[in-house]
């Protein structure tokens, strides 16, 4: 018999209210900048939330003869060829996991359409649900499942959850459990519960090549299947661990595509994460999405110390520089279906139990406890904390109960089941008697009735994880407790609810003493103090719920994706149109960068030396009349001669526009030598300061401009001490002073305002008004001054004037202002080649993109090569 569901707390409601009025305004928000979505989430999750039976085993399968057809069994599907009287095909039944999370995606339901993508599962046949492979499916059983899952309705929820519909990943057995119970269970799963590999109670063997290979393919095979059901504007949420690889799998096949990755577990310190051989693969993946989110501040914490440690990206503001593209990085906690919880609270089947065990412990105390036997959920020290209770406070003896409820993990751990049945029979040996008992140890599983009842009978619920990322347990027991005893909850500090649940009494299950003396207290503890820990949770638990937490998901990843922080796809460079428009110019003008354009970023500046291929694109650009070749370049005139001064006609810019030489031309012009530089002086001063307190930092002193590198420092203190030191000089030196300060990579520089990279482009294209054929190349945050100078064209025009640029008044110092007429372009947009070095996503006013300095040379190459055979 259904029963009434409360209404929700007032205090739900208004949040709700707020975030659907939240969301609501961004979507319109985006909506008004052309932003296109669909109104559609796309849930990728590692299994779908069903058990599926075929009614009788393939034919295909080594078994004995078909059993009869069942016809018991609900009707949730059919097959396309089967008429509607007769067994369905496939039987479908609820899979317990995961329902904070599923409860959270049906919220939705109403205001979004939703697609629940994730594996099928193991496939079970016949009366004895024996498993069957999903390689031994006909494609009819294939299809039927489809339709079956299709069109299922959870019989766990109270009305069909419109607007969802569930969609299979098709694995190959061996990839789906090397996947899982392989990579993700043996390898990560430890890892990001702080447990490295020889820690793990069953020894689990570290990390295996075949089983990182069915992590990556399992992967790709779920990007491919969201791929295939993905429209324009749809919202991409990935689900945990199992899936770190696809938000960038999806990116690669999907470049426009709105993703947000929820990582359920916790998220390990720095530290912990180096240990993973396949660091850097998991960290690549994870950044293909626009959002990353987790539980609790600190895995956020945890996860940008890591792309810091591991990958050197660079943090930015609420999330990661990942080469120009930032992604976001926030938490937000998971919570459970309280008003659900609160209904099965009044399940007919409870109050028998409830009283039962009341009368079976009548006049003790009963401490409860429920915990997967897994090594991570400290059920030893919550058993030896239980011990030392009775040890320390010897009026407990005979007068409280622990009951224990152990269900069986994935893999079994016959290492930790004993150690805790030694552990139990122990102390049920040293304080039990014949007719006491203090320890109660069950290891199995327990349905929904045992579970509530055991929760609202006890005095209290003692939850001791090592390291978790939600725990539903003790949500549950608060709402259990609202109309019993309000007893007290003991609780680990190190799960990622315990920073909401201020008002438990938060212990660290290690320090055992401590411990103890908790429960002690909350034994004690008067009746008005537990009335106000326990209305203080409920709160907590009510209105923050699985439905708030999936509308902050949508609300996070709105506003991760506007137009502001999202980094569009930078096309490749069009090779072929590049060639047709070197050839059909007249006049070229090529203009690089040096470091990372020309040759690959070293951790030294002076090992970065060109590569013989990078000289002989340059000698031979150069040699052609028709081409003005320019290195624009942060180095100083002396290395630049040393390494590329032999190669005549090749034009020069030195430290950042500061020095100019001209093709065919030996001496340096100096654009600041009528500059006020006595400043230089001070921000050396402030350099010198920094770089004696950040070891591995040094002091570039070049003619025009200062520099502090910071690259071979610690890379979170580097990077805290580089702001340190942007703070000071923009906010003491540069309002004093004509200077600019230059955040780079790895670096601060001060340089006079007027002495940029922009400012040389503007010079040369002014003085080569005739070219037909530009190509800029540049990678740094430095380099975008070049690309902002070549935005020529206006909105709709094809044609381009120019105006006397500033620097051009700096070589003139005494032969008055510049010409003040503006000149007429030759070329034309699609004559037009300014080139990014780095990841299409990488945020640049750049034109095109190559993925790599190498790739620049190989273009140039292809360019005089393809000159010469024509």
């Amino acid at each position: 018999m259904a029963h009434q569901l409360p209404p929700p707390p007032p205090e739900m409601i208004r949040d709700t209210d707020q975030l659907r009025a939240t969301v609501a305004r961004l979507e319109q928000e985006h909506k008004a900048r052309g932003v296109e979505l669909s109104g559609r989430i796309v849930h990728v999750c590692h299994y779908l939330p069903v058990i599926a039976t075929l009614a009788s085993r393939p034919t295909s399968l080594l078994s004995p003869p078909k059993t009869p057809d069942i016809v018991d069994q609900p009707l949730h599907g059919l097959s396309p060829a089967q008429p509607k009287d007769k067994t369905p095909r496939w039987s479908l039944r609820h899979r317990s996991g995961h329902d904070a999370m599923f409860s959270g995606v049906r919220s939705l339901a109403g205001d979004y359409e939703q697609v629940v993508v994730g594996w099928s599962g193991d496939f079970e046949a016949g009366p004895q649900r024996e498993r069957v492979p999903a390689a031994n499916l006909s494609d009819d059983d294939r299809k039927a499942f489809e339709v079956a899952i299709g069109s299922y309705v959870d019989p766990e929820h109270d009305a069909p959850a419109k607007g969802v519909t569930y969609v299979p990943v098709w694995l190959d057995e061996k990839i789906a459990h090397g996947h899982y119970e392989g990579f993700s269970k043996s390898t990560l799963w430890p890892l990001f519960h702080y447990l490295l590999w020889q820690d793990v109670t069953h020894e689990a063997a570290p990390e295996e090549e075949s089983h990182w290979k069915a992590y990556v393919k399992a992967n790709e095979e779920y990007a491919k299947r969201v791929q295939s059901i993905l429209k324009p504007g749809d919202l991409v949420w990935v689900h945990d661990y199992h899936l770190l690889l696809l938000p960038r799998q999806l990116r690669n096949l999907s470049p426009d595509a709105y993703i947000g990755l929820f990582i359920h577990t916790p998220f390990p310190s720095s530290e912990v994460f180096r240990c993973l051989p396949r660091r850097k693969e998991i960290l690549d993946g994870i950044v293909g999405a626009n959002l990353v989110c987790f539980q609790t501040y600190s895995y956020a914490r945890h996860f940008i110390s890591t792309c810091i440690r591991v990958c050197a990206y660079e943090s930015a503001v609420n999330g990661i520089d990942v080469d120009g593209h930032i992604v976001s990085v926030m938490h937000c906690a998971v919570g459970v279906d309280a008003a659900r919880v609160e209904r099965d609270t009044h399940r007919p089947g409870i109050q028998p139990k409830l009283e039962g065990l009341l009368t079976l412990y009548e006049g003790k105390k009963i401490i409860v406890g429920r915990d997967k036997l897994d090594a991570v959920k400290g059920v030893l020290q919550k058993l030896k904390g239980f011990e030392k209770l009775l040890r320390d406070y010897p009026q407990w003896r005979g007068n409280v109960v622990l009951i224990q409820v152990t269900s069986p993990a994935l893999s079994d751990s016959p290492k930790l089941e004993r150690q805790v049945s030694e552990l139990v029979a122990h102390i049920n040996g040293e304080f039990g008697s014949l007719d006491f008992i203090p320890v109660h140890h069950y290891h199995q599983s327990i349905g929904k009735d045992e579970f509530y009842a055991l929760l609202s009978a006890a005095d209290l619920a003692l939850i001791t994880p090592l390291r978790d990322g939600m725990n539903t347990t003790s949500m549950e027991f608060v709402i259990c407790q609202e109309k019993t005893k309000k007893s007290p909850l003991v609780l680990s500090e190190f799960m990622g609810i315990s920073g909401t649940m201020k008002d438990a009494l938060q212990i660290n299950p290690w320090d055992i003493g401590g411990l103890a003396a908790a429960v002690n207290q909350g034994l004690t503890m008067s009746a008005e103090e537990k009335a106000r820990r326990q209305a203080n949770m409920h709160k907590i638990v009510t209105t923050h719920t699985s439905a708030t937490w999936a509308l902050a998901l949508v609300k996070m990843l709105l506003s991760a994706i506007n137009t502001e922080n999202k980094a569009h796809a930078t096309p490749e460079l069009d090779r072929e149109l590049l060639k047709s428009q070197y050839a059909s110019a007249k006049k070229r003008l090529f203009l690089f960068d040096y470091d990372g354009t020309l040759t690959p970023i070293v951790k030294t500046p002076s090992a970065a030396v060109p590569s013989d291929a990078t000289l002989e694109a340059l000698e031979r650009l150069s040699a052609d009349p028709k081409n003005v070749v320019y290195i624009i370049s942060g180095r100083d005139t002396s290395f630049l001669m040393q390494h590329m001064g032999h190669i005549k006609n090749l034009g020069m810019s030195a430290e950042h526009g500061g020095f100019l030489r001209a093709p065919g031309v030996e001496e340096w012009t100096n654009l600041a030598e009528t500059l006020d530089m006595s400043w230089m002086a001070e921000a050396e001063e402030i350099f010198r300061y920094y770089t004696e307190r950040t070891t591995g930092s040094f002091v570039e002193i070049k003619k025009t401009s200062i520099t502090w590198h910071y690259r071979a420092t610690d890379p979170e203190w580097g990077a805290f001490q580089s702001k340190q030191c942007l703070d000071l000089l923009e906010n003491n030196l540069a309002p004093k002073r004509p200077i600019e300060v230059l955040m780079g990579k790895k670096n601060l520089e001060v340089r006079p305002v007027a002495i940029n990279k922009g400012e040389i482009v503007k010079r040369i294209v002014f003085e080569h008004p005739d070219a037909e054929f530009i190509f800029c190349a540049g990678d740094d945050k430095t380099d975008e001054d070049m690309f902002r100078a070549l935005l020529l064209f206006p909105i709709g025009s094809k044609t381009a004037t120019m105006s006397p640029p500033v620097s051009e008044e700096l070589s003139h110092p005494g032969d008055g202002p510049a010409p003040a007429e503006p000149v007429q372009l030759h070329v034309k947009p699609e004559g037009l080649f300014p080139t990014a070095v780095g990841p299409s996503t990488k945020r640049t006013l750049a034109g095109w993109h190559v993925t790599s300095a190498p790739e620049v040379v190989e273009a140039m190459l292809l360019l005089v090569n393809h000159d010469s055979s024509a």
